[in-house]
């Protein structure tokens, strides 16, 4: 079950042939293992170093280059797309989600410059990348502003000459958890100029430029987080991003999609990375007379719904990376799709990271096991890039517009689709995940009834439930596709098509439940007594939903015996 010997293929045809991505995936694993050992890396994470030298080593490429999988092929990189990216990152992330981020955070750090520079500044700056392997920060964040990027107060003043041409720009402000902060050979500021909010490059050493020491973290503590301080920098104006002041935030929105499923990715692989050290504890481990891995109670509870959710959200993620490679969405962002990858991604990676140490019991909570590290280190995934707060108003403010505009029609009409599927794939989950749809268009028309979303608590919670639901959704729909035997679905996954769609089941009926449940009870919560809004939820289908949670149990012991390699 070694995350670097999978075999993987993917669709659209944008990024790396199978052949190629998989020697780069397995090039990596084999350098991160050779330039740091358990020993090494245990140390690096008591110390709060990053190891800037095998960072460097990893973007070098003359020895190993994984940057270029992030940068076009006209700039002389490999033209990856968003599906190898994912699983460039995924990789990445079982090895160590700190390291992950340092190489993570120049491929951030580029962004403004891929979506946004000229050309001749795309051949300086991503041209370094690809054949020197320089370190980029992205220095967006600022102390007071957090992931508000409009609310900066990083400022850009403009120096004219006699012409009244602007020569060079004088930078003042601070920003705040920049990774690669102290290392980096350049970061990209994002400031405000009198058209707007504006990327700058600033090169390492420029007069003013300054960091703060490191932050001592709770994890990720192979990554270089530092404060930067802006005091009177000069850059020419030639370091002005696509060279017109005013499209920071466009350029910083464009990209939000890609990078947010580069972030789940970092939660699928370290919660895959806990759960495996997990599995493969229980299976050594003798309690009460039997293996730990033996006993439903530890498996059903601690296992097998982590892995469930890991995979459902890994379903997403790859959903999402095949339409951005289509260019699919707008301007190909997929800004909601990204940000369901990134909630359920993350959120599965680190409650399957606690269940890890709980599955170790003691030993989970010392050093040598790892499972602390790694919970401390996947914790991050649901704070950076836009914590799953954030998350959860973007996805229900995007879905709420749909259920607005088609009158209730968008989750009917996946309803719909679903039970069409299920009508040619009856073992995928999507009836129930079909359900779990039209019981989310009763909710959201019950919150417009009683007009519930004023309270911002209940847009939270509809943001969750609706990445449960399209989760659910996308879950049976590939589920349908492995079970069909194509050609893009058949090695994508560690398991078999049946093992999946067991997977998909359960998980349909954990979305279905949570719909039927919390929704109803977050509008009888907000709803005015006597509110139509109440009698409205009495339409959901909940009958239909806890019929549909026969067979539960039997598929998690279905799930568990393959975890465990238990069947014939």
């Amino acid at each position: 079950m070694s995350e670097t010997t999978e075999t993987f293929s993917h669709v659209g045809g944008a990024g790396l042939d199978l052949e190629s991505l998989n020697l780069m995936l397995e090039a990596l694993g084999d350098f991160v293992d050779a330039a740091m050992s358990p020993e090494l890396q245990l140390e690096l994470d008591h110390e709060d170093r990053c190891p800037e030298d095998i960072v460097r080593a990893m973007s070098d490429p003359e020895q190993l280059g994984v940057q270029l999988v992030f940068v076009p092929e006209a700039y002389d990189g490999m033209d990856g797309g968003a599906f190898d990216a994912y699983r460039v990152c995924e990789v990445m992330a079982r090895k160590d989600i700190g390291l992950a981020t340092a190489v993570f955070a120049t491929f951030l750090g580029s962004d403004p410059i891929v979506v946004g520079a000229t050309e001749e500044q795309k051949q300086l700056w991503l041209g370094a990348i690809a054949r020197e392997g320089v370190v980029f920060a992205y220095g967006a964040t600022e102390p007071e502003a957090g992931s508000d990027l409009g609310a900066l107060e990083t400022t850009a003043t403009p120096v004219k000459n006699d012409d009244g041409e602007t020569v060079e720009y004088i930078l003042n402000g601070k920003k705040q958890w920049i990774s690669n902060g102290t290392i980096a050979d350049y970061t990209t500021i994002l400031a405000k100029t009198e058209a707007g909010p504006s990327w700058f490059v600033v090169e390492k050493g420029a007069e003013g430029f300054s960091s703060a020491p490191p932050e001592d973290k709770h994890g990720l503590r192979l990554s270089n987080t530092a404060a930067l301080f802006l005091d009177d920098v000069r850059i020419p104006a030639a370091n002005l991003i696509g060279g017109v002041e005013g499209r920071g935030l466009v350029q910083a929105q464009q990209v939000f999609g890609y990078t947010r499923l580069m972030v789940a990715a970092f939660g699928l692989g370290g919660g895959w990375e806990a759960l495996d050290r997990a599995i493969q504890y229980s299976m050594n481990r003798v309690q009460g007379g039997s293996l730990l891995c033996e006993k439903q109670g530890y498996t059903h509870k601690l296992i097998v719904p982590h892995a469930v959710r890991l995979e459902a959200s890994r379903a997403f993620i790859e959903d999402t990376a095949d339409k951005i490679d289509r260019g699919l969405g707008q301007n190909g962002a997929m800004n909601t799709e990204g940000a369901i990858a990134k909630y359920l991604a993350t959120e599965a990676g680190n409650a399957a990271a606690d269940a890890a140490i709980q599955a170790h019991g003691g030993y989970g909570y010392t050093r040598p096991y790892v499972v602390e590290k790694v919970k401390r280190d996947v914790r991050i995934t649901t704070i950076y890039e836009g914590t799953s707060e954030i998350m959860e108003m973007t996805i229900a403010r995007d879905r709420w517009q749909q259920h607005l505009k088609t009158q209730g029609g968008y989750y009917r009409d996946k309803g719909a689709a679903l039970r069409r599927l299920h009508a040619q794939h009856p073992r995928v989950g999507a009836d129930v995940a079909g359900l779990a749809c039209e019981a989310l268009a009763i909710v959201l028309e019950a919150c417009r009834t009683g007009r519930l979303t004023r309270n911002q608590h209940i847009l939270f919670r509809l943001g969750e439930l609706i990445a449960f639901c399209e989760g659910a959704e996308v879950f049976a729909q590939r589920a349908a596709a492995a079970a069909t035997d194509s050609a893009h679905e058949k090695s994508l996954h560690r398991f078999d098509a049946d093992t999946f769609a067991a997977m998909a089941r359960v998980y349909a009926r954990e979305a279905a439940a949570r719909v039927a449940l919390d929704g109803s009870r977050w509008v009888a919560g907000a709803a005015d007594p006597g509110s139509p809004a109440v009698a409205s939820v009495a339409n959901i289908p909940t009958a239909a939903i806890q019929a549909a949670q026969a067979g539960l149990i039997t598929d998690m012991d279905y799930v568990a015996d393959a975890l465990y390699d238990r069947r014939g």
